[in-house]
């Protein structure tokens, strides 16, 4: 028997077919799942990529050290390329084990617990990991993040063994910290909202429960296991060491995503360049116009006004007495995008050009109505009303392209330390503003970004924060401004922002000088309710 198939047996073989070879974009079939990843440059029958196997990532280190805001970051940037992805968070099986509002028993995290200690913790990790033996073998999962203390050397050889029983490979990553400054942050920033420490001074408080957890996990064991893969970050990404991290490309790219990741507080702005002179155009490439040099000089003083006000905020609740973070501002090297950031570096701010953030290409639809693009091209109206994040117009750029040429950005991004301004065209600020918030590829082509706001992301453990500050005194007609990377059926660009950011309210109509009465409405703050049950946590 001829075992060769015919390009039409291939064609029609449900094994075989792709129907994205031939419909959307030559990768992504038709959406079926809302959930598909934004950067994916491929699928495969299991799910898993990169021909990687099943890695659990199992983090070490003791409380307030940064293990859940590394798991949450390293998820999203997994999930981002398309990499199935889930952490597990012991303290969530924790506290469904024992009940709303209940503690573990003193001695919980001792070596020699009594009994019924070691029964209670064999419980809460049996339920733990059947469930991450369950999402990998049954839901075809990929990388389980296991975010626990995992404090001996002991328990984890145990672990690894266990894990190489269910064919899972294992890489051990430890958060070592020993600088006080990041620990006292660390514990302001997520643990000390319990009722324990109410109407304490912030570093007292953080002190007082630095010193809790000493005492409720007295023995721990650094990583030194010679025989398991591990990586040892220190003092959030100040230093690395790594033992054995050889084993197949995807962990690699989690140790290249390491090494360009950090624990430290700062804040991300994201702003819109200004109106262009003339019809703005992807090709023309136009200078400012009046109203648009009029708008970076109110914006600059609006954001500079609003840290301003931060910093002092941030004093007046006891904060530490530390300067101003300092301010990077990234833009475009279009030119409306550099002359709206020179406002900000005529006051002595670092400017940086980032050919990656060029808005996206239109390609032919760029300037026909939508009467002629339903006329001419009837056909991609029609994909594209399917899939608006995947589907490119005749040569033009999808979302997704665009997607994967900021993945460089991301990663710098994730190594700025200093608080950062990011200007650029609307498309290129969708594709960042959805890293960051892990928005879908369904909600991408829909998030606007009207020119009389700036959107403020404050990352934080368990979800990033986002808020709104208005830009006041602005005309109107400046608003819209920019027209549409791809007109159909991408909304317009007006003054009111969709889900996941609430309406906003247009600036004034009257052309007046600033004023920085109620400069900042928060937008998103599903941090706080996210932690409101995990602030005492131990794990």
């Amino acid at each position: 028997m001829d075992t060769l198939l015919t390009a039409d047996i291939a064609a029609n073989a449900p094994r075989y077919r792709r129907k994205s070879s031939t419909f959307i974009d030559g990768i992504h079939d038709v959406p079926e799942d809302a959930n598909r990843a934004p950067a994916q440059l491929y699928s495969t029958m299991s799910g898993r990529l990169f021909h990687s196997g099943r890695i659990a990532i199992v983090m070490v280190g003791l409380p307030a050290r940064g293990k859940t805001h590394i798991s949450v970051s390293m998820a999203r940037y997994l999930q981002w390329l398309g990499v199935k992805t889930r952490i597990f968070h012991l303290g969530d099986y924790r506290r469904a084990t024992v009940g709303q509002g209940n503690d573990v028993p003193e001695d919980y995290f001792y070596p020699d617990a009594s009994p019924a200690s070691v029964m209670l913790r064999q419980k809460i990790l049996k339920k733990c990991r059947e469930d991450i033996y369950g999402w990998l073998n049954h839901e075809n999962g990929q990388v389980a993040i296991y975010d626990a203390v995992n404090p001996t050397a002991t328990g984890r050889r145990s672990l690894a063994k266990e894990f190489a029983k269910h064919d899972v490979q294992t890489l051990f990553l430890e958060s070592y910290v020993d600088d006080e400054n990041i620990l006292r942050e660390n514990a302001r920033n997520v643990k000390i909202g319990s009722p324990d420490f109410a109407n304490m001074d912030p570093d007292e408080a953080a002190k007082l429960y630095l010193r809790r957890m000493g005492t409720k996990i007295p023995t721990f064991e650094t990583m030194n296991e010679k025989e398991l893969n591990y990586i040892k970050m220190i003092n959030a990404g100040q230093k690395f060491f790594y033992n054995n991290v050889s084993f197949n490309y995807l962990s690699h790219r989690i140790v290249f995503y390491l090494t360009n990741t950090h624990i430290k507080s700062r804040a991300t702005y994201f702003v819109r360049a200004g109106a262009a002179l003339g019809e703005e155009s992807y090709k023309a490439d136009a200078p400012l116009s009046e109203e648009g040099i009029r708008y970076a000089q109110v914006m600059t003083e609006t954001l500079l006004h609003h840290r301003e006000q931060d910093h002092a905020a941030h004093l007046a609740q006891g904060g530490a007495a530390i300067p101003m973070r300092q301010l990077t501002v990234w833009c475009s090297t279009r030119v409306r995008t550099l002359q709206t950031a020179d406002a900000f570096k005529e006051r002595g701010f670092i400017v940086r050009q980032r050919t990656q953030m060029s808005q996206i290409n239109p390609g032919v639809c760029e300037r026909l109505s939508e009467r002629a693009i339903r006329r001419l091209y009837p056909e991609e109206i029609e994909k594209h009303e399917l899939d608006p994040y995947h589907h490119r117009y005749p040569r033009a750029e999808s979302y997704h392209d665009l997607a994967v040429r900021l993945e460089p950005i991301i990663l710098e991004l994730e190594r700025e330390q200093n608080d950062l301004l990011i200007i650029a065209h609307e498309s290129v600020l969708r594709v960042l503003y959805a890293y960051l918030m892990h928005c879908s590829t369904r909600d991408i082509p829909k998030l606007t970004f009207p020119r009389n706001e700036i959107i403020e992301i404050i990352p934080a453990a368990y979800q990033n924060e986002a808020r709104r500050i208005h830009i006041p005194g602005l005309d109107p007609n400046t608003v819209p401004g920019s027209p549409e990377d791809i007109r159909i059926p991408v909304p317009e660009s007006g003054p009111d922002t969709p889900i996941p950011l609430p309406d906003a309210a247009f600036s004034p109509p009257e052309l007046k000088a600033p004023t920085f009465d109620k400069l900042t409405e928060k937008v998103v703050n599903t941090a706080a309710e996210a932690v409101r049950d995990k602030i005492a946590d131990e794990d």
